[in-house]
């Protein structure tokens, strides 16, 4: 198990420190981090706890999985890791192609 949670249904007024206190109980935090968008500044609904000991994610997600914050029932389960993404320069440029290599004539 690893040391990261993911909470998610999180109330907009929920930020970073209200996060931290709600968990803290569990063990030492490392980082709480409610998540917001670029643009706008605005919670996403979600965020991250990250222990700095493995062993207590398991107790705080039994505890507070359903619990209520701010007033509203939240998600929390481990997190995964995030999947690659795709895209990101090049000109939309895809092709593998390329390289010196030796071709043959039909």
């Amino acid at each position: 198990m690893g040391k990261k949670l993911f909470v998610g249904s999180l109330a907009w007024a929920t930020d970073s420190s209200g996060l931290r206190a709600a968990f803290e109980r569990f063990g030492e935090i490392e980082e709480a981090q409610v998540i917001s968008d670029r643009e706008t500044g605005r919670s996403r609904g979600f965020g991250f706890v990250t222990f700095t000991e493995e062993g207590v994610t398991q107790n705080a997600i039994s505890e507070m999985n359903g619990a209520e914050l701010d007033g509203r029932p939240i998600v929390v389960n481990e997190a995964r890791d995030q999947a690659p993404r795709g895209g990101g320069g090049g000109g939309g440029y895809r092709g593998g192609g390329g390289g010196g290599g030796r071709r043959e004539r039909w």
